[in-house]
């Protein structure tokens, strides 16, 4: 059973995101993901732009990521519809499928609230039969104590949206 445990924990762990908090000073923090993806990059740069089909329920204020949308063009908006009102998460600030290239201007969730500013950005590289893509995410103007306190938790959330971007390539379906 001990070999079946292992070979399975070993099987989960392959292409998972190599994350990490690259940087965390007073005023904000600087993560990045990496992880490949088993299709070719323009692929994985296309369904960038379908993001309410792969973005995390959870990590909505509607509780339905199917309510996002992001066209991949620049000053495009990476917004939220809610039943009165909506929510603009972000700004594409760079699309640029030639070097499959996504950069959004993007305090996300409590981040918005604390006045901070963020570049989201996904670069897209090939990578043997697949591809690999990089997820960073750079926040500043933070209050040291908000920087501290949120650079864990939104390195998870992250981590899990890449994670479910990966499936959605691949499978057709996120989870």
């Amino acid at each position: 059973m001990r070999v079946l445990s292992i070979a399975a924990a070993a099987s989960l762990l392959a292409g998972a995101a190599h994350a990490e908090i690259v940087e965390q000073g007073e005023g904000g923090f600087r993560l990045k993901q990496t992880v490949e993806i088993a299709a070719p990059p323009d692929k994985v740069y296309a369904a960038l732009g379908e993001i309410g089909r792969w973005w995390d329920d959870a990590h909505t204020y509607s509780g339905k990521a199917a309510n996002m949308s992001m066209a991949l063009e620049p000053g495009a908006c990476f917004c939220e519809a809610l039943p009165k009102g909506g929510v603009r998460h972000g700004v594409v600030a760079l699309a640029w499928p030639d070097q499959r290239m996504v950069r959004i201007e993007a305090a996300l969730g409590p981040l918005q609230d604390e006045g901070a500013t963020g570049a989201l950005s996904y670069q897209i590289k090939s990578k043997g039969a697949g591809s690999e893509i990089v997820q960073t995410y750079n926040v500043g103007g933070l209050r040291a104590a908000s920087a501290r306190a949120f650079s864990g938790p939104v390195e998870q959330v992250m981590t899990t949206q890449v994670q479910r971007l990966k499936r959605y390539v691949e499978t057709g379906k996120p989870n």
